[in-house]
C-alpha cells in the first residue's frame, strides 16, 4: 500500500507540504509542564539541543504526475492500492500507487462549489469512511462564499471501487460561517471510535478578535466530535452521549476540545490512539497538542506556553492544557503541519514521535523549485506544478534540508 513508495520519514508531512524547514524546539520537550494559576510571559527560553538529518534529498516519488495547489494525499480503507490527492480549488485525483503511474485521474471535481480565492480557503480535507470498501462514502471539508462558510459534505461513489464519486450525492452534514477568510483548519478524519472529528480556526483575521477560541457557544477554534452515522433532532448528525459539553448550557455539544487557532492537521496515534493535533501560531510558536476530552488549549489567552498577546506581562493560565511540543515561528515562514509516522514504520524508538516545520508561503501547499540541484529551503515562490516528493540518498533533482525533532512522553 502507501509505504511500499513513500517512506515513514515523509508520510508525516507529505499531507500538508512536501519541503520542511529548520526549526529548533523551546522549553523542555520531555513532558507536559503542569498549569499554573499564573505565569509571567516567557522570554528567553532554554535551548533544547536536537537531532537531525541534516541533509535529506526529497525526490520525485510519481516523476510523471502533478497537481494544482495540493493540500492532502490519502489512502483509501480498501484493497484497490490507490492514491487520492486533494487540490486546493476543488478537486480530487485519483491513481494507481506505483512509481511508474503516467495519469491521475479526476475522482471528484466540486470546483464549481468551492471558493479557493484566499491562500487559505480551498477544498481542504477528505475522510473515507472507515467502510468505505462497502459504501462508498467519504467526506470532503471545503470552504465556500455567499455567505463565506465551511462545509462538510458526504459523497458516495457509485461502485466502491469506482473511478469517479457522483458529484451530483452531495450531502451536507454542518455549515459553519467564517468570518475572516484564514483559519478555516481543514482536516476531517474518523477516530478510532467511529465518530467524525473536524478541526476548525478561530475565524480568522488575527489575534482572535471575535474570542472565539474561548468561546463555547460557537464551533470555531474547536475540535468537533459527531456521529455522521444517526441523524437526530433534524440534523444530519448526532452528539455521542460522552462529549463533555453534552448537556451544559450555553455550549455547543459538539465540541471536544476547545482554545485551538488554527488545527490544521491532526491524526490519532495508531497505537495508544491519542489524538495528536499541529495548531499553527499567531507570530511566536508553533505547537502540538495532545487533545483530550475537554480540555481548554489557551488560545487566545495563550500562544503555546506564553501568555498572549506577547506584551502581556503575566496571565491566568489556570484550567489550560498546554502543548507538549512548540518551537518558534523562525520569522513566521513555519506553520506547524504533518501526520503520525507508524511506530512500526518509524525510524525512531517507541514512543517517539516526530515533528516538522513547513514553509507556509505563499499559501499552504507544496512550494518547490524544479531546477536542478536547486535547494528548496530559503525558496518561497509558488510554482505551477506541484509534486509528490519522497525521500532519497542517490542525487536527485529536488533537495531539501529538513530537521528533525524527537521526544518522548
Amino acid at each position: 500500500m502507501l509505504s511500499k513508495l513513500l517512506s515513514p520519514v515523509l508520510a508525516a508531512a507529505l499531507a500538508v507540504s512536501a519541503i520542511s524547514c529548520d526549526i529548533e524546539p523551546e522549553g523542555s520537550p520531555t513532558a507536559q509542564p503542569s498549569s499554573p494559576t499564573s505565569t509571567p510571559a516567557s522570554s528567553s527560553p532554554e535551548r533544547t539541543p536536537v537531532s537531525s538529518l541534516s541533509k535529506m534529498r526529497l525526490l520525485l516519488a510519481f516523476p510523471a504526475l502533478s497537481f494544482e495547489r495540493l493540500t492532502g494525499l490519502y489512502e483509501p480503507p480498501d484493497e484497490t492500492d490507490r492514491l487520492f490527492a486533494v487540490e486546493q480549488p476543488g478537486r480530487v485525483m485519483v491513481f494507481d500507487n506505483k512509481e511508474d503511474v503516467k495519469v491521475a485521474r479526476v475522482f471528484l471535481d466540486i470546483r464549481g462549489r468551492v471558493n479557493s480565492t484566499g491562500q487559505e480557503e480551498g477544498l481542504l480535507g477528505l475522510a473515507f469512511a472507515p467502510d468505505y470498501a462497502s459504501s462508498g462514502q467519504l467526506y470532503v471539508n471545503y470552504t465556500a462564499s455567499n455567505p463565506r462558510r465551511s462545509v462538510i459534505s458526504r459523497f458516495t461513489v457509485p461502485a466502491p471501487s469506482s473511478g469517479t464519486a457522483d458529484a451530483s450525492s452531495e450531502f451536507k452534514i454542518l455549515e459553519v460561517m467564517q468570518p475572516f477568510s484564514n483559519h478555516n483548519g481543514g482536516q476531517t478524519l474518523f477516530g478510532p471510535d467511529g465518530y467524525l472529528y473536524i478541526g476548525f480556526g478561530d475565524g480568522g483575521s488575527g489575534g482572535d478578535p471575535m474570542g472565539n477560541g474561548q468561546n463555547l457557544s460557537v464551533l470555531l477554534g474547536k475540535m468537533l466530535r459527531i456521529n455522521v452515522n444517526r441523524p437526530d433532532g433534524g440534523r444530519p448528525y448526532s452528539i455521542p452521549p460522552d462529549n463533555p459539553f453534552v448537556g451544559r448550557t450555553g455550549a455547543r455539544e459538539e465540541i471536544w476540545a476547545y482554545g485551538l487557532r488554527n488545527p490544521w492537521r491532526f491524526s490519532f496515534d495508531p497505537e495508544t490512539k491519542a489524538l495528536m493535533a499541529a495548531d499553527v501560531g499567531q507570530n511566536s510558536v508553533e505547537e502540538l497538542d495532545i487533545i483530550q476530552k475537554g480540555a481548554n488549549y489557551g488560545w487566545n489567552r495563550t500562544e503555546g506556553r506564553r501568555c498572549y498577546p506577547p506584551n502581556v506581562t503575566s496571565c491566568d493560565m489556570s484550567g489550560i492544557t498546554l502543548p507538549v511540543f512548540e518551537y518558534p515561528t523562525a520569522g513566521g515562514n513555519c506553520a506547524v503541519g504533518g501526520n503520525d509516522v507508524p511506530r512500526r514504520r518509524a525510524a525512531c524508538s517507541q514512543g517517539r514521535l516526530r515533528i516538522r516545520g513547513l514553509l507556509q508561503r505563499p499559501y499552504m501547499g507544496p512550494s518547490l523549485r524544479r531546477e536542478q540541484g536547486h535547494r528548496a529551503d530559503g525558496d518561497h515562490k509558488q510554482q505551477p506544478a506541484d509534486k509528490l516528493l519522497r525521500p532519497g540518498q542517490e542525487r536527485g533533482d529536488i533537495r531539501t534540508r529538513i530537521r528533525q525533532q524527537r521526544w518522548d512522553f
